[in-house]
């Protein structure tokens, strides 16, 4: 090997001895550095407040792309906001407040342990429905009287209305009652009062939001939010009264009756009556739809009262176990007819079972009653009797209730 070759090799060793230093003592730790400081800046982007520090505020909204070798998708999620429920209860309740009045009723308690009768006390709701004073309540309110061994309560003997943002209380007189719909009217002399807007409580969907309005517990306009639970929702109250009512979440407590159920628009859909109480029971509470008070009020305010079509008999349902036991048809027993009724003008006796009204099958008193009802009065509806084991047509002339 020559000398020149000797230098060319030499240099070549010192070349790479020099490269790999090099990268020892910059490379490694340079890129080492890197590293790391992309662990960091990763991290603090993915804390939201260091994130912030660096790149400003941003908002909810995220926006992610896909792309495929023919389209490109976009989708946004962004964060739900509340703050248009919010202003929608907050509206409803600015619009209703003014249509719902605190209702105080007193009562003569007469006890078995005083010769001298006391005073009792109730609070309830109400929904003016003219800006002259009338006010649409629950008939249990204002015409409540019971009896017990013990005492004997009256009538109400004095009904006083408060008026939302007013302290002054006014003396209100009992227009109209009507005990099977548990509805009543009432009436101060006031003018220019906030009548409530009427909704369609037919349009009701269940999960829609509504809102109850009213004193419970005498605490003057308490407004409590929920959803419809359920619509044409049968109850039967202690008195074996059959309502069909609207069911919803919304708090109703003692006071609320009579006040409002409304919709997200502050239109009243119902009234509230009632709730289910007791252990295990939670927001379980009842309103009389809006449409079917129409009638019942219009007649309270003319006539103080509900003209009503009337056959004028007492009944009984016959299950299938009941007439196959006395070998009768299927429908009500007709035990009672008063004198100079509609039925005996008619030709009804006692013994007969009314098993179709207006071509329709009649199996219980609230079936006939539901037909009979969607009379007027004067006008005849048409019974299918079995008498003798023979079925008869009977047209029955409606009269007034008595």
């Amino acid at each position: 090997m020559d000398e020149n070759e000797n230098t060319y090799r030499k240099i070549v060793m010192d070349s790479k001895r020099s490269s790999s230093g090099f990268g020892k003592s910059v490379l490694v730790p340079f890129a080492s550095g890197i590293i790391g400081a992309t662990l960091v800046v990763g991290t603090c982007f993915g804390v939201p407040a260091v994130r912030e520090k660096i790149l400003g505020p941003t908002n909810s909204s995220s926006i992610v792309s896909t792309s495929s070798p023919n389209t490109t998708a976009t989708t946004s999620a962004s964060l739900v906001s509340l703050s248009n429920f919010s202003d929608t209860a907050v509206g409803v309740a600015a619009t209703i407040q003014p249509s719902v009045v605190g209702i105080n009723v007193e009562y003569n308690v007469n006890s078995i342990f005083s010769r001298q009768s006391s005073t009792a006390s109730a609070s309830g709701s109400g929904v003016v429905i003219s800006e002259d004073g009338y006010i649409l309540t629950n008939n249990h309110i204002v015409n409540t009287s019971s009896s017990s061994t013990f005492y004997q309560l009256s009538e109400a003997t004095k009904v006083t209305v408060n008026l939302f943002g007013d302290d002054t209380e006014y003396e209100a007189k009992i227009v109209g009652t009507d005990k099977e719909t548990d509805l009543a009217v009432i009436k101060i002399e006031k003018n220019g009062l906030t009548a409530a807007k009427l909704g369609n409580s037919d349009n009701l969907k269940v999960g829609e939001f509504v809102m109850a309005v009213g004193n419970p517990l005498g605490m003057q306009n308490s407004v409590t939010g929920g959803i419809v639970s359920a619509v044409n929702r049968e109850v039967t109250d202690n008195d074996g009264t059959k309502f069909v009512l609207i069911q919803t979440d919304a708090a109703i407590n003692s006071g609320n009756s009579g006040g409002a159920l409304v919709n997200s628009k502050g239109e009243v859909v119902g009234i509230n009556t009632l709730k289910l109480s007791g252990t295990g029971i939670e927001g379980m509470g009842f309103a009389i739809p809006i449409n079917s008070t129409i009638d019942i009020y219009e007649q309270l305010i003319q006539y103080s009262k509900v003209k009503r079509p009337y056959i004028g008999i007492s009944g009984l349902d016959l299950d299938e176990a009941t007439a196959k036991k006395y070998n009768l048809p299927i429908g009500v027993y007709v035990r009672t007819v008063e004198d100079f009724s509609a039925g005996q003008k008619s030709g009804l006796k006692a013994g007969d079972v009314i098993i179709e009204a207006d071509g329709k099958e009649v199996k219980t008193m609230d079936d006939l009653n539901a037909i009979k009802n969607s009379h007027k009065i004067g006008e005849e509806i048409k019974l299918k009797v079995s008498r003798d084991g023979k079925e008869i047509e009977i047209a029955v002339t409606l009269a007034e209730q008595n």
